[in-house]
């Protein structure tokens, strides 16, 4: 406890630091001073003003939550299914967002004439609401196979399977679909974190404010599955409702990040690693909100990395993950077997 209380203090004043660096550097360069000036309420630079509220400061809050939230799944999926491997995706609930919004995307403009991507913010809506439908359908059915199946083993080749299902239907959409329309489909596929603005963010930040507190009420339960089925269910616990309430908890989170940010990948899978290398503990109690703080910083430094000064636009933020997140899981396992070596 004394070495994990400065680390959490120091993981929240680089969030701060990272995030002001994202509000200050980009295309344009916009000084601290005139920052705070324009958060109090100073909108005597018109210009500056909307790119701070309109564009830079909806990103930062977006990336802290999102980050967040995809890293508190990735803990929870990596827990359930005992799998160093698993993540936010391993249950095909990314795949049934995609899905949704490749119905949206591909498949509307044959059927109404108008493609949905192109009616501006009303397009944006349907395609949010696509996501949600597609994960949270996904979800119920993964839901109502954990109820009839014990093995966490044949659940993951069932969630595997069904995310092989929607890539499959959504090749097929993509052959029959407009060049225009699949290219639509291929950025919102790249993730951004620049996608959300306005009421939706506002919205979307609430819900996230919700849900993530709601997700440490499962600290309790998700320690006890550390110690196995078995010896969890001599405890009290019961087994099968402890599992569908984290899938349920890691299924909603990713389904609402989907559905704002387009699937943003290997943040689920690599910062519950971060975390415990830096923590040096299996304690959900810390590794908890460790994964969401780390979760967070890693996602603001991506989103600074695409948007860094010299790119025309902003990079692909999944491009932008793995370039950063890859380094640190290689340093996490090489470290951990460094230390297997020595021992």
């Amino acid at each position: 406890m004394r070495r994990t209380l400065p680390l959490m203090l120091t993981m929240l004043v680089a969030i701060a630091a990272m995030a002001i660096v994202n509000l200050v550097i980009g295309s344009v360069e916009i000084p601290v001073s005139d920052i705070c000036a324009i958060l109090l309420g100073d909108n005597s630079h018109e210009i500056w003003t909307n790119i701070i509220w309109k564009s830079r400061l909806p990103q930062v809050l977006t990336a802290i939550v999102a980050g967040a939230g995809l890293a508190v799944s990735g803990l929870q999926m990596q827990t359930v299914f005992r799998n160093p491997l698993a993540g936010p995706s391993v249950l095909g609930i990314s795949n049934g967002s995609a899905l949704g919004v490749a119905l949206v995307v591909l498949l509307s403009g044959k059927i109404g004439g108008v493609a949905l991507s192109r009616l501006g913010y009303l397009g944006n809506a349907a395609m949010s609401v696509a996501a949600i439908i597609g994960a949270l359908a996904v979800m119920l059915l993964i839901v109502w196979v954990a109820q009839r199946v014990k093995g966490n083993v044949t659940l993951l080749i069932i969630g595997v399977m069904v995310g092989y299902l929607a890539n499959a239907i959504i090749g097929v959409l993509k052959f029959l679909a407009p060049e225009e329309d699949v290219k639509s489909f291929v950025v919102w596929g790249l993730g951004s974190f620049s996608r959300v603005s306005g009421d939706e963010m506002v919205l979307f930040v609430i819900l996230m404010v919700i849900l993530l507190p709601l997700s440490f009420l499962l600290v309790k339960p998700m320690n006890m599955l550390l110690l196995g089925e078995r010896y969890a269910a001599s405890l009290g616990l019961n087994v099968s409702r402890a599992r569908l309430l984290v899938i349920i908890s890691s299924g909603i989170l990713v389904a609402i990040v989907t559905a704002y940010c387009g699937p943003i990948m290997f943040i689920g899978l690599a910062v519950p690693h971060l975390a415990r290398a830096v923590f040096r503990s299996a304690d959900h109690r810390v590794l908890m909100p460790a994964t969401a703080l780390c979760g967070a910083l890693l996602a603001l430094v991506c989103n600074f990395i695409a948007r860094m000064p010299g790119f025309e636009g902003a990079l692909p933020v999944n491009s932008v993950t793995a370039l950063v997140g890859a380094p640190v899981i290689a340093a996490v396992i090489f470290g951990r077997r460094k230390n297997e070596v020595g021992e």
